[in-house]
């Protein structure tokens, strides 16, 4: 009689363990960002330095190293 009790107490668990998982895996990929574009006076203000002419136009250190300068 035990084993009856647990097991569906063992199914729901798992079951409950399986959706916080995939909501984890979602969470995680809906939180990336779409990589922005900065003007260079907000590259300077974040503590970057704008490579306009180096290829791809992207900002250079701070905090918005690696977005595009426009």
């Amino acid at each position: 009689m035990r084993i009856r009790r647990i097991l569906p107490a063992v199914i729901a668990t798992a079951a409950l363990a399986g959706l916080g998982l995939t909501g984890v895996a979602t969470a995680t990929a809906t939180g990336q960002s779409v990589p922005s574009v900065v003007t260079p006076y907000e590259c300077k203000q974040g503590g970057g330095t704008p490579a306009i002419n180096e290829d791809g136009n992207y900002c250079k250190g701070g905090t918005r190293d690696g977005e595009q300068v426009d």
